[in-house]
């Protein structure tokens, strides 16, 4: 990594984790195990998206919630994991994307919390 401020390796080191819930229970439930067990500082619950999607060869739709996570990727395999046993899908949406700029204030606290 190149050397310069912290903001700047930080901004290479956090990333925005989506996954949507078909609840607002289901949401809180992954929400609340992600941030107790410090693998995100943060989960912000956007709720009722609608989804249109492939699924075994017919088209659906859904009302669903989208969490947006914030943590690091160090901590990504084992969110995934805790997402995929916490989750009623079978095939649930686990899409990780990388901070390319942010506040460093915030990105320093994303690091501080997790």
């Amino acid at each position: 990594m190149a050397a310069g401020n912290d903001g700047k390796k930080l901004m290479t080191k956090a990333m925005v984790v989506f996954v949507t819930a078909s609840s607002r229970k289901e949401a809180d439930k992954i929400a609340q195990a992600l941030v107790k067990e410090k693998l995100a500082a943060c989960v912000s619950i956007v709720p009722e998206i609608y989804s249109r999607y492939w699924w075994k060869g017919h088209i659906e739709f859904e009302k669903e919630l989208l969490l947006v996570i914030k943590t690091l990727p160090r901590r990504y395999a084992a969110l995934e994991k805790r997402v995929r046993e916490l989750h009623s899908y079978s095939v649930p949406e686990i899409l990780a994307l990388p901070i390319l700029k942010g506040n460093p204030a915030y990105l320093r606290w994303i690091k501080k919390s997790i």
